[in-house]
């Protein structure tokens, strides 16, 4: 688990009507984060660094860590091996009497580390030298980003010395990197790679590590009595997950970057200019199933219902592309990119999506729009970088002067216009089509936040989004205030207007309208020792649209209570920790209406070698409306509604979940969570040909309007991770959904889950990944088999196979059932990118 996770109390900012493995997870980020809050402090003003040494003298800090550290700059520069036996580091800046932080609260660590930091005109050198039993330390040939199943070390580092924005750096025992952006609104983002060079070495006293960080790597602001925050962290996974940090940390103290010590020192850096242009080629060939002969005509015309289809290849597809970075000054950066690769060299993760609602959100995984996302990012998704799916060229330029940040990006997306060739060449679609081929929709987005205060913001953004008949303006304000060392108050307000069509259900049409739309959110967070809450809602009026964002239900409004009380962890004994966590939410309409009540709670328990066991329920009371799910009746059309018979529907309901998460060993773990639900709305969507509708009227007419009635849920998660070498990972995920309706004793759905993934690494930069997906519902198998080298950041060769297939499945042009195995579709392709780095 990262560092930051820890740090932060983050569980709130997540749903409460996630899967219970999620919940999991959450519950176990709670159970350590209050028991970890690091930060560093900065000198705004005389009264704020009066705070600063209050705060710190309270948690009785030596001088050596109450004072900026002086960092050494190195004459000659060390030879980045992870021996740490040149002569530059003798006279470094030593960073020592670590206190662990987690699970104890600033005792004496199981185990001593030291850090020495220096630079140079070009580089920020770092050395972390761990003192443990060689045998016992657990280090593995891990990619990039994935360390934090072994013991590491690293380090937080606020270049602005603002205590809002942090770099994370981490590496594991042979020197595998992990690096991040941490922000105090946001929590932490892997997405970043800082281009750096870092080795690790086992030696008989535990392992060393060397790290050189080029500073036009970063963005910082540097010269004469500038201060930079930082904190220094060590892992050990054996000892309950132990973490120990330079800096002690108040469990008081709900920010993760106003407690860190300060450096400074560092003058005359080289303010060099960087441009990095890196080309790229991507070489695909595809095949899908198409159909063998033409459409039916009727239900039963005998001819088309013996369609098998055949297997089509389309020629192999070159697809150049170029991105340029270009850092005008060390915090103002401009990117561009002309025909990207936007391909995912990894899908997203398959999930369960019967009886859902509403859209499930997918993280963006493209490096262009990962590059200073965090400085997009606001309570609400106003910026959802997956609305631009295809773009043709895209330009964003961001930075920071002074206590401003900023983000400006532009794009044009060739998606909504790029229809398939089946699509192009249907004579009923044609006409409805032609307006819009191979025309683009134009993107943009504007950022604009201001420090305020020592740890607060206020911000600004912009969308808009233009295509033909489809046009979406949206601007809002949005801020962060720490009220006290303990509390923060967070809120956006938006507004939007839309010119597009919108769905009208007592017309039961579409119409071309104009729209303008109200959302908010506010959410006020308490975190100290023992006891925590969020007050927090947000809404959204029925004509919000934010085509650039992402957005789950309108016409709502959310109102949150949370609440956690713990104990004292004792790191020695059987139950190290005990927390009680309240969830209490109420949802309902701008008319009034109650949506949705709930209320739960839970009970977590840590006990010795990494295992937590948690049990906990729920109560809800949910009420449905036909005009959320299509035409709403009216007294001139009294029978024609969206729901077969009641227009309105509501249930009471009420589940119980527990979980058990361990890791005996550094060769296993496992997780497993279970959950049932009474009285859970089946909404009588269906699930698929397997699973058609069990409703009184979809039995009776599977036409009919649909007909959501109360049935009981069953959800299984659990996870199985082996590790047998250093080299070698391998976990099988299980997911589970069931439904069951009351009224009909008909199973609406039952949906098995299976991921297999293995990854060898045969060094830090090659390795060979391999993962299977199953899906019982879909009668679906997913297999993806990736070859990757990638040395650094920008620079990766790919080779990669994907297949679609379906076992005993049905027909996509008959909808009859096909015994044994249909291949649906299947990718090889090659991709290749080299980055070119110079300064001047």
């Amino acid at each position: 688990m990262p560092p930051a996770s820890i740090i932060r109390y983050s569980i709130h900012r997540i749903e409460l009507n996630v899967k219970y493995k999620l919940l999991l997870s959450l519950a176990l980020l709670g159970n350590c984060i209050a028991q970890a809050q690091t930060a560093p402090a900065p000198v705004a003003s005389p009264k704020a660094a009066q705070k600063a040494a209050a705060l710190k003298s309270a948690i009785n800090l030596p001088p050596e860590k109450r004072e900026a550290v002086r960092i050494t700059r190195f004459e000659t520069p060390p030879v980045i091996d992870g021996q740490l036996d040149d002569e530059a580091w003798k006279g470094a800046a030593v960073f020592k009497d670590f206190q662990q932080i987690q699970p104890g609260d600033n005792i004496p660590p199981s185990r001593n580390t030291e850090a020495m930091l220096g630079y140079d005109a070009k580089f920020l050198y770092i050395a972390f030298r761990a003192v443990d039993e060689p045998g016992k330390v657990r280090a593995t040939i891990s990619r990039r980003d994935a360390v934090f199943e072994d013991d590491n070390v690293g380090m937080f580092l606020d270049t602005f010395n603002d205590q809002r924005r942090a770099y994370e750096f981490f590496f594991n025992p042979l020197g595998v990197q992990a690096d991040a952006i941490f922000t105090e609104s946001g929590g932490e983002d892997f997405s970043v790679d800082i281009v750096m060079e870092s080795k690790g070495v086992m030696t008989e006293t535990g392992y060393t590590v060397e790290v050189a960080v080029p500073f036009k790597s970063l963005r910082y602001e540097a010269g004469r009595d500038k201060l930079w925050g930082i904190h220094l962290f060590r892992r050990i996974k054996r000892f309950n997950n132990e973490l120990s940090s330079w800096m002690p940390i108040s469990r008081d103290n709900s920010s993760a970057l106003n407690q860190a010590g300060r450096i400074t020192g560092l003058e005359g850096i080289s303010t060099e200019r960087t441009i990095e242009v890196i080309p790229s080629l991507t070489l695909s060939e595809t095949g899908k199933r198409v159909r063998a002969l033409p459409p039916r005509v009727s239900p039963n015309d005998p001819v088309a219902l013996a369609d098998p289809g055949r297997f089509s290849n389309s020629p192999i597809a070159f697809d150049p592309g170029v991105s340029a970075k270009f850092s005008i000054t060390p915090t103002v950066t401009l990117d561009l990119t002309l025909n990207p690769d936007f391909a995912q060299v990894e899908a997203d993760q398959t999930v369960v999506t019967a009886n859902q609602r509403f859209p499930i959100f997918f993280p963006e995984k493209r490096p262009f729009f990962l590059e200073g996302i965090d400085i997009f990012q606001t309570p609400i998704t106003a910026l959802n970088t997956r609305a631009i799916v295809d773009p043709d060229y895209a330009a964003k330029l961001t930075g920071k002067l002074g206590r401003n940040t900023f983000g400006l990006l532009l794009a044009s997306d060739n998606a909504p216009g790029n229809y398939s060739e089946e699509e192009r060449a249907d004579p009923d679609l044609r006409p409805d089509i032609e307006k819009f081929l191979d025309k683009n929709a134009l993107i943009g987005v504007l950022r604009l936040k201001r420090d305020v205060g020592r740890e607060s913001n206020i911000g600004l953004i912009a969308t808009t989004y233009n295509f033909i008949e489809r046009h979406n303006s949206l601007g809002g304000f949005d801020g962060r205030f720490r009220l006290n060392p303990k509390t923060v108050l967070t809120f956006q307000a938006l507004g939007t207007t839309s010119r597009r069509s919108f769905f009208d259900p007592e017309r039961d049409e579409d119409i071309y309208r104009t729209g303008n739309a109200f959302a908010y959110s506010y959410n006020l967070d308490y975190t100290s020792r023992r006891f925590g809450f969020f007050l927090g809602g947000e809404g959204r009026t029925r004509d919000y649209r934010a085509d650039v964002g992402f957005t789950q239900r309108t016409n709502t409004n959310s109102q949150q209570l949370f609440l956690r009380f713990s104990n004292e962890p004792r790191p020695k004994e059987k139950l190290v920790f005990w927390r009680v966590i309240s969830v209490n939410n109420i949802d309902f309409d701008w008319q009034g209406r109650m949506q949705e009540a709930r209320q739960g709670g839970r009970v977590i328990l840590g006990l010795q070698r990494e295992t937590y066991v948690g049990a906990g329920y729920n109560l809800k009371r949910e009420r449905l409306f036909e005009e959320e799910f299509g035409a709403k009746r009216t007294p001139t059309r009294p029978n024609q509604g969206a729901f077969f018979g009641d227009s309105e529907r509501s249930t009471l309901g009420k589940g119980v979940f527990g979980f058990v998460e361990t890791t005996p060993s550094k060769k296993y773990s496992a997780d497993v969570s279970v959950g049932y639900n009474w009285n859970a709305f089946d909404f009588d969507f269906g699930g698929g040909r397997r699973f058609p509708r069990v409703s009184p009227a979809g039995l009776l007419d599977p036409d009919a309007p649909l007909d959501p009635g109360p049935g009981n849920t069953m959800e299984v998660s659990a996870r199985f991770k082996h590790q047998p070498t250093a080299a070698l990972r391998t976990s099988l995920d299980y997911t589970k959904t069931r439904l069951v309706r009351t009224d009909t004793g008909r199973v609406a759905f039952d949906d098995n889950i299976f991921s297999l993934r293995s990854t060898y690494q045969f060094t830090r930069f090659t390795f060979v990944r391999a993962r299977v997906d199953y899906s019982t519902l879909a009668s679906n198998a997913r297999g993806q088999f990736l070859f990757g080298w990638t040395p650094n950041p920008g620079t990766s060769f790919y080779v990669g196979y994907n297949d679609d297939l379906n076992r005993n499945g049905f027909n996509p042009f008959t909808d009859q059932l096909e015994p044994g195995f249909r291949r649906n579709g299947r990718t090889f392709f090659i991709k290749m990118s080299y980055l070119f780095r110079r300064s001047f």
